[in-house]
Formats: C-alpha cells, structure tokens, sequence
C-alpha cells in the first residue's frame, strides 16, 4: 500500500485541530426543514454557526440547490439514518484499533453533552432524541441541573442553561495524535507513505484507472506509480480530481475554525466534551489544552486566517470560550499577551452530509470523501469498510456504499 500525501505528516490539515470529537449521537445533518431560514438570517453575521458566502462559481450553487433540496423532514431522517450508521460502525472499528495497537491520543470516554441556551432549542432536542432513539442512539435529555451534575465546569455560566442532552457513549480525543500513531504503525508493517508529494492526475489503462502521476515537492520530480486499484480521498479537493475523468461528485469546502487554548486552572476545566448550542461550537479538553472548534463558513476554497471575517470568526470562539468557562483558559489575544493557537481547516461537505464511500463508474477508482465535519468519527469505518468492499467483501452496516 502506498499513500501519496501533500503535506509533511499525516493529519496535517483537514483535521488538524478539529473538535476532537467521536459523536455517534450528534451524526444530524446540516440540511433540515429549519435550514433555508436560518441560513437567510446568518448570511450578514460575521459570527454565524453556518455561513453561506455567494460565489461567482456554479459548483457552489449547484450545491446549494441540493442542499436545499434535502431541507425537508423524510431527506433529514434518511440521512440520519445513514450517518448513525455509519457511525455506529466506526466507533466499533476505532475500538478495535485502539485495543490492538494501544495508542494513546488524550482519549477521554466521558460521553458527550450538548447545552442548549433557548426554550425553543430545548424542544427541538427532544424531538431530535426521539429520533435518534430510533436508531438505537441513547441521546438522554437532561435538565440544567442534570447537565451541570455531569459537568461541573459551566456552573458559572448556569443560569443562561435551559437543558441540555448527553450521550455516554461518545468519546473524544486528539485526532492528529492518533492518526500520526497510526501511521508509523502502518509503516512498520509496510506501508509506503510519499510525503511531501502532489497527485497531478489519475492514469488509465484503456477504461481502467493503473496508478497516478505524482510530483515531489521537494525536488520538483514527477513519476507514474503503478497500483491495482486507485482511492481518492482527498477532502475538499477530491471533486476537481475527479471531474478530470467524467466523475462529478457534491462536495463542496467548508471552512471551518478552531482555537486552542492553555488551561489555566486545570481544576475547573472541563473534562467531558460539550456542544455548545449558542454558537454550535465543539468544546473538547485534550491534556493541558482545551480545543474550542466550529461555525462552517460556504465560500470556497480560502483558507486564510488574516480576512476581516476570519478574525472575527476566530475572535468570537475565544469570547464564547471566557463567557462560558470564565478564567478558565488564557484566551487573550497576543497583543495582550496570549498565544491561542487559530486554525482553519476546509470540511469536504456533501448536501446531505453523508460520505461517498465506495466505487466509482471507473474500473479500479474507489472514493472515500465527504464526511464534512464527521471526519474524526467516520474515519475509523470508513476505512475499514472500503478495504472490505475492495477485497469483495460486504461490511457489517446497513450504510448505503456508494456505486451499490
């Protein structure tokens, strides 16, 4: 097996400094029947959970109006449906990789909560853990003293808590660690990895693809490898690849940001991983630091950190963070002193949230892309479940694979 990886290192830029969340019962699509509204409110707040920025680029708006047409309550069940699925057999997949290689990645299975600020978010909970009871997912609703009995760490921000939910089956960690473990371990067993290098294109044999033309950054050489069967599974940029060779796939870049931030005062730091509601940011401990990860900004392929909007998007993660866990974190910005860590990374997004998972129309071309901001909890299955369907096998999911 050989990887053709761009950057240095494994898990250098999609996932990076994700939220480091594993979140089987959060598995909900971005598309529903409140979606269209919310999207026209957020369109002119810097600080919006989801924001769309129009684009003179037709993929976008083709997009788009899938992602419209899936806003609707039996699209948004079948999707659920879908991503619980395979969510499901991905968290069982991590287990079993965890439990045979030992890796260690600030791993912490304290479940996870989600706070609701809004009566109104509070109902929609409930409806939602029906709904995702359905597919055997225990998202427990939980009263504000519940939720502060699970989590001690927000009592100071308490009294703007309506309710939340918590799921103890969810898990967190720190996805780079694990993934760089990960893949020292594959290399020890064999496996290639080609850092530093760029895939120009894919490469055929008559209707079949063979290989591809990779170039070495370093050196500027470029080379044909030579494979039985190709995987694409380059986030965002998996689409341009793949049109090359007739293959037009939904996924569109979602910018999403994170900050990471010394903890201060260990003793009050929270140790379970929280969704806020407010502002549908992830809040995950990882050691000494706490990663406050989220809002998805529509508007290509920019990943800049400088804009106007992108500070103000990076600076409204730290002011949520001091309002909820206050003096918890050095969340000061490094004019006054502080070093938060800003990131961005683009979120392979598809209109239904669901990953193309599978093969293509192309003898020996398989995909895996697409899962969005699942990443880190459908990686594991992912994975496992393609190497199956290359072998011939049929994996142990009722996920709906792509080309079957």
């Amino acid at each position: 097996m050989t990887v053709v990886e761009r950057q240095s290192g494994a898990a250098l830029e999609t996932s990076l400094a994700n939220g480091g969340q594993i979140s089987v019962s959060y598995c909900e699509p971005w598309a529903s029947r409140e979606a269209p509204m919310k999207l026209l409110k957020w369109m002119f707040r810097s600080d919006a959970p989801l924001l769309f920025r129009p684009q003179l680029d037709w993929h976008q708006w083709a997009w788009g109006l899938q992602f419209l047409a899936q806003c609707n309550d039996a699209a948004f069940e079948r999707n659920v449906k879908q991503l619980v699925a395979l969510g499901a057999y991905s968290h069982a997949a991590l287990k079993q990789i965890i439990s045979s290689t030992g890796i260690e990645f600030e791993r912490l299975e304290k479940g996870i909560a989600h706070i609701f600020t809004e009566d109104a978010a509070v109902e929609s909970a409930i409806k939602a853990s029906g709904l995702m009871a359905r597919f055997g997912v225990d998202r427990r609703v939980v009263s504000r003293h519940e939720l502060l009995e699970i989590e001690p760490a927000y009592a100071q921000f308490g009294s703007q808590i309506k309710g939340g939910t918590f799921t103890p089956s969810d898990e967190s960690g720190d996805a780079k660690r694990f993934t760089q473990a990960l893949a020292a371990r594959c290399a020890e067993r064999g496996a290639v990895f080609l850092y530093h290098h760029d895939v120009e294109e894919l490469q055929s044999a008559g209707a079949k693809t063979d290989g591809a033309k990779v170039t070495d950054r370093l050196s500027g050489i470029s080379r044909h490898l030579k494979a039985d069967n190709v995987v694409v599974a380059l986030g965002s940029y998996t689409s341009p690849i793949l049109r090359r060779h007739g293959i037009n796939l939904a996924i569109y870049p979602g910018k999403g940001y994170s900050a990471t931030f010394r903890i201060l005062r260990p003793e009050l730091a929270p140790s379970v991983s929280v969704i806020d509601d407010g502002v549908k940011c992830a809040i995950t401990r990882l050691g000494d630091q706490l990663r406050v990860a989220g809002t998805i900004q529509l508007s290509g392929f920019d990943l800049s950190l400088d804009s106007p909007l992108a500070r103000a998007r990076c600076q409204m993660l730290a002011e949520r963070t001091e309002l909820l866990l206050p003096g918890v974190c050095d969340t000061r910005s490094e004019q006054n002193g502080g070093n938060p860590q800003f990131w961005t990374g683009l979120r392979p997004s598809t209109p239904t949230n669901v990953p193309y998972i599978g093969r293509t129309r192309v003898a020996g071309l398989w995909v895996n892309a697409g899962h969005g901001t699942l990443g880190w909890t459908h990686a594991a299955g992912s994975g496992k479940a393609l190497a199956e369907l290359i072998s011939g096998k049929k994996p142990e999911t009722s996920f709906g694979f792509f080309g079957y």
